[in-house]
């Protein structure tokens, strides 16, 4: 953060605050408490009445009355505004976390004191919920590193300001599917949110029609390098919107995994409705019934499938995930004999 913005977001917190300690303003915009004496000799220098009392009460405090200019918005504007960053904060990465912070404070100091207190409250009384957990496709059961969200936070803003200085990134990327760390450097095109991850599209090898994606929280390392000449204006992240964006992964994975199933017409058309199967290969069979082909390597997943589908459903390949259906289907039907 720049020192001018930095010293706006002090006034800004300032105002919204009787009372803030060094510490406290040095924690919020990631700088040392020396760099914030010297903003506010800074501020004290262009006529900005700050007052400091030591001890155990003390802190630093704002002439009563002083007041930035107010900006004109209506009470819906600020609304919308404020309810923008509150959705915000519940993704589990926040790109902009602190300038998200100085964007509250500004906006509160902007409207009448009246409506301030209502609108400070917008966070305990409207909230946003989370994606629900996907029960075939669900993340490995590993503990979150406390820090991994705020990590996460950082890479998407770097990417997002790769894009709007026009730089290339280097990437150093982790895959659960490769042992090791793989590096690319390539132009950054645009990013969304699925399912509670942010994916980064690159160009890949300067074929914007084919980009290639990212999962922020795999990134272990990003930094912006070269500028990139022109701009990928043919490129239209709403392309990708819809879950699009896993057809050609789910090609791809079918050529490494495969796995074959028979379904019913009804099954396949329940299948295709799914974020997830509806990129699958369905081929009509002659006796009526659809050979559905898709990758995975996990036999759980595909055994919960069948499982869930029900009569109508058949592994046909792997054939040795046959044998372990048939296995736990007779477990099953043990315990019904049981009761």
């Amino acid at each position: 953060m720049k020192e001018l913005d930095r010293i706006l977001g002090i006034l800004l917190a300032l105002q919204n605050q009787r009372r803030v300690s060094a510490r406290q303003l040095a924690q919020r915009f990631e700088v040392s408490t020396r760099t914030i004496y010297r903003d506010l000799q800074t501020m004290s220098l262009l006529g900005i009445p700050i007052y400091a009392e030591r001890g155990r009460h003390g802190g630093i405090t704002l002439l009563e009355g002083y007041f930035l200019p107010p900006l004109m918005f209506t009470r819906s504007e600020a609304i919308a505004l404020l309810l923008g960053i509150i959705v915000l904060r519940t993704l589990r990465a926040v790109p902009f976390e602190p300038d998200a912070d100085t964007a509250t404070q500004k906006l509160l100091a902007a409207i009448p004191e009246q409506l301030r207190d209502t609108l400070t409250r917008l966070g305990q009384i409207i909230g946003a919920e989370m994606p629900p957990a996907d029960i075939f496709h669900a993340e490995p059961d590993k503990p979150l590193k406390a820090d991994q969200a705020q990590r996460d936070g950082a890479t998407v803003t770097r990417f997002i300001q790769a894009i709007l200085d026009g730089t290339s990134v280097h990437l150093e990327y982790q895959s659960p599917y490769r042992d090791a760390t793989l590096t690319a450097e390539a132009p950054p095109l645009g990013l969304f949110w699925d399912r509670g991850r942010w994916y980064l599209a690159t160009a890949d090898e300067g074929d914007t029609t084919s980009p290639r994606l990212w999962r922020a929280d795999r990134v272990t390392r990003i930094s912006a390098t070269r500028r990139v000449n022109g701009s990928a204006t043919e490129f239209d992240i709403g392309d990708m919107l819809g879950h699009a964006w896993l057809k050609s992964a789910m090609t791809a994975w079918r050529q490494r995994a495969p796995v074959r199933l028979r379904v019913t017409k009804e099954q396949m058309q329940r299948l295709q409705r799914d974020w997830y199967y509806r990129f699958a290969l369905y081929e009509p069979a002659e006796d009526g019934s659809v050979m559905m082909t898709f990758g995975e390597r996990d036999p759980e997943l595909v055994l919960a499938l069948v499982r869930w589908l029900g009569p109508g459903a058949e592994i046909l390949s792997p054939l040795a995930w046959r044998t372990k259906l048939r296995a736990q289907l007779e477990a099953m039907i043990q315990t019904l004999d049981t009761q």
